[in-house]
């Protein structure tokens, strides 16, 4: 019997760009993973609009699976950062989607969601993102992610520019720098990947309905209404970056670049953890001893992985709880000398290496495993 596993990106993200693949260690490893323990498997990246609602997002979802989901298999998903609400969605409303495509047969066979620090009661961010200025830096955040994965490092000019604006939040200066590093990041590319970018982020562009979505008393309504399936499995991975200080910057590094790179982690993680504590969810018993059993205390309400909140992040079983910023979970991490190399442009000084990614991605395949 054949299991469908379903890989789905973020607001920063995109799926693949050819050879360009926003989960392609994460493939990798979890793939061979339960393998291993004796499932078949077929893992798909699903392509999606990073920002467009969450209900069009799913629609994607749903498309997607009808047309890959062959045979009569389990079914399940993973979503990275906001895909995690994509795959909730799914689970619990996904027959109401479409009149054409086979939504209730596909809903029947899911049998577990995974979320992997999803915003499931928001982000701080959100309001930040939702602003001309925030739409254009959640642009160039997501561009840069492209470009480190096809370079392996950003200009430390685009770096600087970029810390910069996040640093002041100013809308005058902010708009012409940013402009700046997004033409600087592009001419690196090919004239057809140009083209291709451009394309993408256009299209992205007609839709930020998610944004909105995300704020905190959005997503308390979304909770309310979009209950757990009860024949899904339910489990999250958590992760917390390290708090700005000291020893933060000294981990990240002493070049030029790391420091520039760790300035605008610093700069996110602190947005991140503007929280006043009114609509924090604390963790339920179960939840409250499995992440003390991996970290050895619970988190405060200002703790997060630089871009939401550890708290947020919690929804069903912990499958794994890691010290890591919000990309390293899904291999962006420095580790250039892996094949194929991992590589990181947000420097976090958490010290997250592949080890900890294996460990991470197999009770993910544990758990999986035993459903």
């Amino acid at each position: 019997m054949r299991h469908h596993i379903y890989l789905i990106p973020g607001f920063f993200g995109f799926s693949n760009f050819g050879d360009l693949k926003y989960f392609a260690h994460v493939t990798e490893v979890l793939e061979g993973a339960l393998r291993r323990r004796g499932l078949e498997v077929s893992v798909h990246y699903v392509r999606t609009l990073p920002t467009a609602s969450v209900r069009r997002r799913t629609t994607r979802l749903l498309e997607v699976m009808a047309e890959t989901a062959d045979g009569d298999g389990p079914i399940h998903l993973i979503g990275h950062s906001s895909g995690g609400l994509d795959a909730r969605f799914f689970a619990s409303a996904g027959a109401s989607l479409s009149d054409q495509l086979p939504a209730g047969e596909l809903m029947a066979r899911v049998r577990s969601v995974v979320t992997v620090v999803t915003p499931h009661r928001g982000t701080p961010l959100a309001p930040l993102f939702d602003s001309l200025l925030g739409a254009r830096i959640l642009q160039i955040l997501s561009l840069a992610t492209i470009y480190v994965l096809r370079y392996g490092k950003l200009p430390l000019g685009a770096l600087v520019s970029l810390g910069g604006v996040l640093v002041r939040l100013d809308n005058n200066a902010g708009e012409d720098a940013l402009d700046q590093v997004w033409n600087q990041l592009l001419a690196d590319f090919s004239e057809d990947r140009q083209r291709a970018i451009r394309d993408f982020f256009q299209e992205v562009g007609k839709d930020t309905s998610l944004i909105r979505e995300l704020l905190p008393q959005n997503l308390k309504v979304f909770n309310e209404t979009t209950r757990n399936a009860p024949d899904v499995r339910y489990g999250c991975v958590i992760a917390r970056g390290k708090a700005p200080g000291i020893t933060s910057t000294l981990s990240a590094g002493l070049s030029g670049y790391a420091q520039a790179s760790h300035a605008i982690y610093v700069a996110l993680y602190t947005l991140a953890s503007r929280t006043s504590g009114k609509g924090v969810t604390l963790p339920d018993p179960a939840q409250s001893q499995a992440i003390r059993a991996f970290w050895g205390e619970e988190p405060d309400e200002r703790a997060n992985d630089g871009i939401v909140p550890t708290l947020s992040q919690v929804w069903g079983d912990v499958i794994c709880a890691v010290s890591a910023d919000h990309h390293d979970v899904i291999g962006h991490f420095e580790d250039p000398n892996h094949m194929p190399p991992h590589f990181d442009w947000l420097t976090s000084g958490s010290g997250f290496k592949r080890r900890d990614f294996e460990i991470l991605w197999s009770s993910v395949a544990d758990w999986l495993a035993k459903g």
